[in-house]
């Protein structure tokens, strides 16, 4: 009789072993399939997540290469450099930004109740944008546009504004209006059209964290019309940050060598950030059950080997005079061993089947239960945080501004478990692994029997 034949009426003969073999199986599959799903799961949400909002980039002042000069100054970059790095394929859209000081006179006033001139009677904070509906505050809903249109790049040498609700009621101004804007050099002056009017949550009392003045009296325009207010003079339009916004999250590397390339020299002074902070807190109720299974999965894998090896160990045990008979009529040891794990390959086969068919449901269930709970958390300690005071850095009161949440970012709740036959391939390559790895040490037993001692003396 060969070996095959054997180990069939071997399971069928020791059905109390047999069960308990495919029982531990059973809970090393189950919970294997699980992490592997719940992986699958969760990669898949990652990645929607990713393309959902996008990969942003910023080039910004570094302050680590700035900070060893005896001065400090913002650096620059030609506008036109931007809009080659603007045009590489990984960008989806792009913007960028520069700012100086404004000045209202005459009939035009600011809006009062906020910090007390901080750049002089008249003064405010002029931020010339290329395309205003990228600025992160519009793009999260924050600041709404409540009347006109953004300023595009097609706008770049009008000179068209934003102005806020709260400035606009104070001059009387609606959308095609003219208003007279005074330069840093309180000389220049230029007339710009009221392109649109939006709203900004904050109170007037608050100063601008960046800038200092009251967010009633904050003046955005396309950066051709205030650079003609600038007080560097006439020359090419120079710029002092930048936001490429990617087609997905995946080419940042590329584009960053590619904008290294070619920028060069030009990017001294600045950084290429890529800001992925609203897709960490979004996906870190994922990584989080990811961990988990993982180190459930593998922890069950290893015990379960365990498990295995105990149970074949004894089951070569209690064989002994039954392989001692097979060895005397001339059967091979290595038959013997093929058997005892063709015998453990057919349950652990027969389990992964079983498991494959109530595993996803199971998973669904708890994954999304455990998911719910981290999602919970997570989104409480977002909601917790608390800006410091107006004026203050935070710093002294333990705030780091870093933790800040993103808005329009909640934490993900939800995913979807789906099986696909790779996940069946690869817990049943982990299934086998671990049944081969079962018989590894009971075979070295079955290589030292002897039949002669054993049908002898029975040991």
């Amino acid at each position: 009789m060969n070996f095959v034949k054997r180990a069939g009426f071997s399971l069928w003969a020791r059905k109390g072993r047999t069960l308990i073999t495919f029982a531990t199986f059973l809970v090393i599959s189950v919970m294997v399939l699980a992490g592997v799903l719940i992986n699958d799961a969760t990669a898949r949400a990652e990645q929607d997540a990713k393309r959902s909002v996008g990969a942003e980039v910023n080039l910004e002042m570094d302050m680590g290469q700035l900070g060893g000069g005896g001065g400090l100054q913002a650096p620059r970059i030609d506008a036109a450099t931007v809009d080659k790095l603007g045009a590489l394929p990984q960008v989806q859209k792009y913007t960028y930004s520069m700012w100086d000081r404004a000045i209202l006179k005459g009939k035009y006033k600011l809006v009062e109740g906020g910090p007390a001139d901080p750049m002089g009677p008249g003064g405010t904070a002029s931020i010339g944008v290329l395309d205003s509906s990228l600025l992160p505050d519009f793009r999260s809903g924050k600041f709404k546009l409540l009347s006109g249109e953004h300023l595009t790049a097609a706008d770049k040498d009008k000179k068209r504004l934003l102005i806020e609700e709260r400035l606009a009621r104070k001059n009387g101004l609606e959308v095609g209006d003219r208003i007279t804007l005074t330069g840093n050099d309180e000389k220049t002056t230029a007339d710009f059209t009221v392109g649109g009017i939006y709203r900004d949550p904050r109170p007037t009392t608050e100063a601008d964290a960046e800038y200092g003045v009251s967010p009633a009296n904050m003046v955005y325009g396309t950066v051709g019309g205030l650079s003609a207010l600038g007080s560097e003079g006439k020359g090419p339009l120079q710029v002092g940050r930048a936001t490429f916004l990617l087609q997905d999250a995946d080419v940042q590397g590329a584009f960053k060598d590619e904008a290294k390339r070619i920028a060069g020299s030009a990017l001294d002074g600045f950084k290429l950030d890529a800001n992925d902070k609203a897709i960490r807190q979004m996906t870190g109720p994922l990584k989080s059950i990811r961990s988990t299974a993982t180190v459930a999965m593998w922890l069950m894998a290893i015990a379960g080997a365990t498990v295995l090896a105990l149970l074949v160990n004894l089951a070569v045990k209690q064989r002994r005079k039954e392989y001692g008979v097979l060895l005397a009529m001339g059967e091979k040891k290595s038959k013997l061993i093929a058997q005892q794990a063709l015998e453990i390959v057919v349950v652990a086969a027969i389990a992964i089947g079983v498991s494959s068919l109530f595993a996803p449901r199971l998973t669904q269930s708890a994954g999304q239960s455990l998911l719910g709970n981290e999602a919970s958390a997570a989104k409480q300690k977002l909601d917790s945080w608390q800006p410091p005071a107006p004026g203050s850095t935070g710093l002294g009161e333990g705030i780091d501004m870093d933790d800040q949440p993103v808005e329009n970012a909640d934490p993900i709740d939800k995913i979807t478990v789906a099986l696909d036959p790779a996940d069946v391939v690869a817990v049943g390559a982990i299934g086998l692994g671990i049944g081969l790895l079962a018989t590894a040490i009971p075979a070295g037993a079955v290589l030292r029997l002897s039949p002669r001692t054993i049908l002898t003396k029975g040991k």
